[in-house]
Protein backbone atom coordinates (compact mmCIF):
# COMPACT_ATOMS: atom_id res chain seq x y z
CA UNK A 1 0.00 0.00 0.00
CA UNK A 2 1.39 3.39 -1.12
CA UNK A 3 1.03 6.37 1.30
CA UNK A 4 -0.73 9.53 -0.32
CA UNK A 5 1.52 12.74 -0.40
CA UNK A 6 0.03 15.36 1.87
CA UNK A 7 -3.24 17.19 -0.19
CA UNK A 8 -5.06 20.21 2.09
CA UNK A 9 -7.93 19.61 -0.10
CA UNK A 10 -8.32 15.82 1.26
CA UNK A 11 -10.60 14.98 4.02
CA UNK A 12 -8.29 13.85 7.17
CA UNK A 13 -4.64 14.48 5.46
CA UNK A 14 -2.96 16.21 8.17
CA UNK A 15 -1.41 18.95 6.14
CA UNK A 16 -5.54 20.19 7.43
CA UNK A 17 -4.87 20.66 11.25
CA UNK A 18 -1.30 21.64 10.56
CA UNK A 19 -2.92 24.73 8.10
CA UNK A 20 -5.26 25.03 11.07
CA UNK A 21 -2.98 25.57 13.64
CA UNK A 22 -0.67 27.74 11.77
CA UNK A 23 -3.60 30.16 10.35
CA UNK A 24 -5.81 30.31 13.59
CA UNK A 25 -6.33 33.76 15.14
CA UNK A 26 -3.89 33.06 17.65
CA UNK A 27 -1.82 31.22 16.10
CA UNK A 28 -0.68 33.70 13.39
CA UNK A 29 -0.52 36.22 16.58
CA UNK A 30 1.81 34.47 18.13
CA UNK A 31 4.32 33.19 15.39
CA UNK A 32 4.67 36.72 13.85
CA UNK A 33 5.21 38.11 17.49
CA UNK A 34 7.79 35.32 18.12
CA UNK A 35 9.45 36.36 14.69
CA UNK A 36 10.95 39.50 16.33
CA UNK A 37 12.29 38.11 19.41
CA UNK A 38 11.72 35.42 21.94
CA UNK A 39 8.71 36.10 24.81
CA UNK A 40 8.17 35.71 28.15
CA UNK A 41 4.02 33.93 28.64
CA UNK A 42 3.45 37.45 30.46
CA UNK A 43 5.08 39.39 28.12
CA UNK A 44 3.31 37.63 24.83
CA UNK A 45 0.02 38.09 26.22
CA UNK A 46 0.43 41.83 27.17
CA UNK A 47 1.66 42.20 23.21
CA UNK A 48 -1.05 40.38 21.89
CA UNK A 49 -3.80 42.23 23.37
CA UNK A 50 -6.87 40.38 23.77
CA UNK A 51 -5.83 36.81 24.00
CA UNK A 52 -6.69 35.09 27.05
CA UNK A 53 -3.94 33.43 29.48
CA UNK A 54 -5.69 29.87 28.32
CA UNK A 55 -6.17 30.26 24.32
CA UNK A 56 -2.27 31.81 24.80
CA UNK A 57 -1.23 28.59 26.62
CA UNK A 58 -3.27 26.33 24.31
CA UNK A 59 -1.87 27.94 21.39
CA UNK A 60 1.34 27.88 22.26
CA UNK A 61 1.57 24.78 23.31
CA UNK A 62 -0.28 23.52 20.03
CA UNK A 63 2.57 25.28 18.18
CA UNK A 64 5.11 23.11 20.03
CA UNK A 65 3.76 20.20 19.73
CA UNK A 66 3.94 21.05 15.88
CA UNK A 67 7.77 21.68 16.50
CA UNK A 68 7.31 25.72 15.65
CA UNK A 69 7.87 26.81 19.06
CA UNK A 70 10.19 26.27 21.59
CA UNK A 71 9.89 26.49 25.60
CA UNK A 72 12.54 27.34 27.50
CA UNK A 73 11.71 26.37 31.29
CA UNK A 74 14.60 27.84 33.25
CA UNK A 75 14.51 26.48 37.25
CA UNK A 76 14.51 29.34 39.36
CA UNK A 77 11.84 31.26 41.02
CA UNK A 78 9.53 32.10 40.47
CA UNK A 79 9.82 29.65 37.56
CA UNK A 80 10.64 31.80 33.63
CA UNK A 81 9.89 30.44 30.64
CA UNK A 82 10.73 32.13 26.99
CA UNK A 83 8.90 31.11 24.46
CA UNK A 84 10.93 31.41 20.77
CA UNK A 85 10.82 30.03 17.03
CA UNK A 86 12.23 26.61 15.97
CA UNK A 87 13.38 26.87 12.23
CA UNK A 88 10.56 25.55 10.81
CA UNK A 89 8.44 27.70 13.15
CA UNK A 90 10.39 30.68 11.52
CA UNK A 91 9.89 29.62 8.17
CA UNK A 92 5.88 29.35 8.77
CA UNK A 93 6.31 32.68 10.74
CA UNK A 94 8.17 34.24 7.74
CA UNK A 95 4.99 33.57 5.60
CA UNK A 96 2.63 34.50 7.58
CA UNK A 97 3.81 37.89 8.67
CA UNK A 98 3.32 38.29 4.62
CA UNK A 99 -0.36 37.75 5.02
CA UNK A 100 -0.89 40.01 7.93
CA UNK A 101 1.35 42.92 6.32
CA UNK A 102 -0.82 42.45 3.29
CA UNK A 103 -3.95 42.56 5.15
CA UNK A 104 -3.33 45.73 6.88
CA UNK A 105 -2.42 47.39 3.84
CA UNK A 106 -5.24 46.64 2.72
CA UNK A 107 -7.71 47.59 5.21
CA UNK A 108 -8.91 50.93 3.69
CA UNK A 109 -10.25 48.83 0.51
CA UNK A 110 -11.79 45.86 2.48
CA UNK A 111 -13.52 48.57 4.35
CA UNK A 112 -14.57 50.34 1.57
CA UNK A 113 -15.88 47.30 -0.11
CA UNK A 114 -17.98 46.64 2.85
CA UNK A 115 -19.11 49.87 2.80
CA UNK A 116 -20.60 49.69 -0.56
CA UNK A 117 -21.59 46.06 -0.03
CA UNK A 118 -23.76 47.45 3.09
CA UNK A 119 -24.88 50.41 1.12
CA UNK A 120 -26.72 48.51 -1.79
CA UNK A 121 -28.63 46.14 0.85
CA UNK A 122 -29.21 48.95 3.05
Amino acid sequence: MTALLPDVNRVGCPSRVILEHVTSRWGVLVLVALLDRSYRFSELRRHIEGVSEKMLAQTLQTLERDGFVHRAAQPVIPPRVDYSLTPLGTEAATYVRCITEWVEAKVPEVQSARDEYDEARG
